[in-house]
């Protein structure tokens, strides 16, 4: 059975799903939190949950809900749009990273190199981790910063 991280992060990009019975997926995970509610209609909007209970193992950072309201006005409704599917996609995908990083092994990563671990994303792009007074952040390829708020959040 393939493991699944969930990094929960506040982002300023978006990913989602609704209420699963998989308790131990990652689907199931996040739709038994309501801080993921937004992050959780996302992901069926985007038709990723068989992808995400796939073959990994996978590390999800996953936005919070206070994440996705930091986006502009109408960003999430129109991310959700049928027509936005690929680009909604892309973002949730942006969270992603193969492999499996807990925040013991994330953090000996950031130190072992300098103080700043990039990732590559599934989605293609990479994402830099730091730690800036004792938080593990996370910088995208924009330059914007999120802050690791929950580690080590088991699925399968």
């Amino acid at each position: 059975m393939k493991k699944i991280t969930i990094i929960a992060t506040v982002a300023l990009m978006s990913f989602a799903t609704n209420t699963y019975a998989q308790a131990k997926t990652i689907v199931g995970v996040a739709s038994g939190n309501e801080n993921f509610s937004t992050l959780v209609t996302a992901v069926q909007a985007a038709e990723l949950v068989e992808t995400l209970n796939g073959e990994g193992p996978f590390t999800v950072f996953a936005p919070t809900n206070e994440a996705f309201d930091k986006l502009p006005e109408g960003t999430v409704a129109g991310l959700l749009k049928p027509e936005s599917k690929d680009a909604l996609t892309g973002v949730l995908t942006y969270h992603v990273v193969a492999g499996e990083y807990d925040a013991q092994s994330v953090i000996k990563a950031i130190e072992d190199n300098n103080g700043n671990f990039q990732a590559k994303t599934v989605q293609g792009g990479e994402i830099v981790l730091s730690i800036s007074d004792g938080n593990v952040l996370l910088t995208d390829e924009k330059g914007n910063t999120s802050t690791v708020i929950m580690a080590d959040v088991d699925a399968s």
